[in-house]
């Protein structure tokens, strides 16, 4: 059992400081456009870059990145949803310094494919801090967490209620200052949105060296645009067995709310799903309903029934009213992605048509009738005026800023829709066509297309219920309550005929701890978990019997509460529980060889041991170690030279017929050429487990092996 660090420090201290190195490396390095960080505490994950926005394949420049973040149910594999997004900052009658110039409109940009960040859209900060350092995960002594590497905070702030927040600041050269802070929790009813709250200043500064260009900045606005497309499973880089143009969002059909407040919409929102596709084919060559995008080939599940939009939350009336302007944001337009507009060569700082036209872009104001309902029951390519598809725009403005002043702004992003398991349900009910189908209603059609849909187009009411949750928890000031932390260490150990999970207490000190619950998965890690464990306070170990020899298994721990500190007001009341993915594992643990059943089995493999081998049949290309195989379940292993001194001890405790030797001794040096003596010791007696009255070994029964080591 391990209910302190003292045990796990012995066995990964020295791998702990390595990443420790490498991670103060990383974080040492001042913020840089190229620089990324992503956040991935929840189910909703993201990547996010230091010039303040995400533009198209900007992260690491492959193609195959064209769907790339917005990642939900982000437990499973390929459910990236962003495609590009882009931030334009714009102002009338803007002095600038370089040439001397006034421009009638200044636009500054920030994606969806240009950005300049040593003369535009100047990173001056960017890092991330944490509620608590990610926890440890080890699988059979290796780190098993993407979040090792991917989680690398540059503070610790216990007292802040999100999970994760990153601060981005950013220089313009048009002397507006702006601040992103990111929010983001791992409750279980918040963990699918971010929180984006955004100050713009007017600080006159116009480059980094901190040249100074002091106005009054007239008449700003800005102009979000986001290109989604649902979801990457479907595309070209996932499974491919849906048009390639899909990948890029062709045929993603955006919606919005309360553009007009007489509408009577409960928020401020745009909102976008895969829609259908003229080109989407079956295997026949038939045209098929692809709302959903279900597998036809094969299972049918439904590879892109997720939602994925904005809330506006609060915008202000101006630099000197604080409140929020519910006419914000005054330009809805859906907009062509791939639009002369929006390319590179197109945004130009310094080119005054071009800034006018994103200008008038940025002030469209609100379309006239909806993309949704522009585009119905057709398909939504056909309503494309390009082949890029439509991306969704969001315009604040206009504010004027006078020296020293600022406003800020604040939305979520947010993805939901129907759970995997329903995705799976409905999928095979649809490619089988085992009618009579149950509707969400509670109804029943024939039809499997109706079915389908129906219950893919109940993503639009978890994704409003989503949207007023973001509200509601920016309201209260973040007073959502916290579940339990999770363990900080979390180690799963293959064994001979268990597989054995330790994990530390820390969590028992939350009020209103009750317990722990583990899930497991089998083959791979992105499918489906079921709980096999629920354990009470004051338990550290959990030894999986149930596990079957030759399969791999994930797993992933939580801590729970008794639901006495959630009294339903933001949250639906009851238990809340810490997130998956602080622990879940990415290696597998399997079970292990069987403990050996007599001593004359035991052997050392390879023997001998040539470090100059380029290939080890038994132990694989480069092994520096020596395995003990066929030992018994519980045993002392110790190492001698020829002649007679010990430089290593080894306790073999987990219940398997295999132990390793890493050529290293107790001391830390690695041995030298020669001939070496092992003497396995049992430490236990140990009966047949299919016969329990048979004794195989008692304790005090020895051998020895000899083996020679050649450098």
């Amino acid at each position: 059992m391990m209910r302190n660090r003292q045990h796990f420090l012995t066995k990964t201290l020295p791998v702990l400081l390595i990443l420790c190195f490498f991670a103060t490396i990383f974080t040492a390095e001042k913020a840089s456009a190229q620089e990324t960080k992503w956040i991935k505490v929840g189910s909703l994950h993201n990547w996010y870059m230091a010039i303040g926005c995400e533009p198209e394949t900007a992260r690491r420049g492959l193609v195959s990145d064209q769907q790339d973040g917005l990642r939900w149910p982000a437990e499973y594999r390929d459910q990236d949803m962003q495609a590009a997004k882009g931030m334009w900052i714009g102002a009338r009658n803007y002095s600038d310094l370089v040439g001397g110039v006034v421009y009638p409109h200044k636009v500054v940009h920030s994606g969806p494919r240009h950005w300049d960040e040593a003369n535009e859209t100047m990173p001056v900060e960017f890092r991330m801090i944490g509620r608590f350092e990610h926890p440890t995960v080890i699988v059979d002594g290796n780190i098993s967490s993407t979040l090792q590497f991917d989680d690398i905070l540059d503070d610790v702030d216990p007292n802040q209620k999100a999970d994760r927040v990153i601060i981005n600041r950013v220089q313009t050269s048009m002397g507006v200052e702006f601040t992103r802070t990111i929010y983001a929790f791992s409750q279980q009813y918040h963990d699918n949105y971010f929180i984006y709250e955004y100050k713009f200043k007017n600080n006159g500064v116009v480059d980094l060296n901190g040249t100074t260009n002091p106005q009054t900045i007239e008449d700003m606005w800005v102009l979000w645009q986001y290109r989604y497309a649902v979801s990457k499973e479907m595309g070209a880089y996932g499974k491919n067995f849906m048009p390639q143009s899909a990948t890029w969002g062709e045929n993603t059909v955006n919606d919005a709310r309360g553009e007009d407040p007489a509408f009577g919409d409960p928020f401020r929102a745009q909102f976008s799903w895969h829609g259908r596709h003229s080109r989407a084919t079956d295997s026949d060559g038939q045209v098929f309903d692809n709302i959903g995008a279900p597998d036809y080939r094969t299972t049918g599940r439904l590879a892109a029934p997720q939602y994925v939009g904005v809330v506006t939350i609060h915008a202000d009336v101006s630099a000197s009213d604080k409140s929020d302007d519910i006419l914000q944001p005054k330009t809805t337009w859906y907009q062509d992605s791939d639009g002369t507009f929006n390319q590179a060569n197109f945004n130009n700082q310094y080119n005054p048509n071009n800034m006018t036209t994103e200008y008038g872009i940025m002030t469209a104001g609100h379309p006239p009738i909806r993309h949704a309902d522009l585009v119905g029951d057709d398909f939504a390519d056909l309503k494309d005026p390009g082949a890029g598809g439509l991306s969704q725009t969001q315009g604040f403005g206009g504010y004027t800023l006078a020296a020293g002043d600022s406003v800020t702004i604040v939305m979520a992003e947010a993805a939901a829709g129907i759970s995997w398991e329903k995705r799976i349900e409905v999928g095979l009910n649809w490619v089988n066509n085992s009618g009579p189908f149950v509707l969400p209603n509670g109804g029943t059609t024939t039809d499997r297309d109706e079915y389908k849909d129906a219950w893919v187009y109940t993503g639009e009411d978890s994704i409003f219920q989503t949207f007023n949750r973001a509200i509601a928890n920016w309201n209260s000031s973040f007073d959502i309550t916290l579940p339990p932390p999770p363990p900080d260490i979390f180690e799963v150990a293959s064994g001979g005929d268990r597989i054995q999970l330790t994990w530390s207490n820390n969590a028992e000190s939350h009020p209103g701890f009750a317990g722990y619950k583990i899930f497991r998965a089998l083959g791979q890690p992105d499918t489906t978990y079921e709980m096999i464990a629920e354990l009470p306070a004051g338990t550290g170990q959990f030894d999986d019997v149930t596990a079957a020899r030759g399969f791999d298994y994930y797993y992933y721990i939580v801590s729970y509460d008794d639901g006495t500190n959630n009294n339903g007001g933001i949250n639906p009341a009851g238990s809340l529980q810490s997130s998956r993915f602080y622990t879940q594992t990415n290696d597998p643990a399997r079970l292990r060889r069987p403990a050996g059943t007599a001593l004359d089995a035991v052997r050392v493999v390879p023997n001998p041991y040539n470090v100059r081998a380029a290939l080890s049949l038994e132990l694989g290309y480069g092994s520096e170690r020596i395995a003990f195989l066929d030992v018994p379940a519980e045993c002392i292993i110790k190492i001698f030279t020829e002649r007679g001194d010990l430089i290593r001890e080894i306790e073999h405790t987990d219940g398997s017929g295999d132990e390793f030797w890493d050529l290293v001794t107790s001391s830390r040096q690695i041995v030298v050429s020669g001939i070496y003596i092992a003497y396995i010791e049992v430490t236990n007696d140990y009966y047949n487990p299919e016969d329990p009255s048979q004794l195989l070994y008692r304790k005090g029964d020895n051998i020895t092996r000899k083996f020679v080591i050649i450098r």
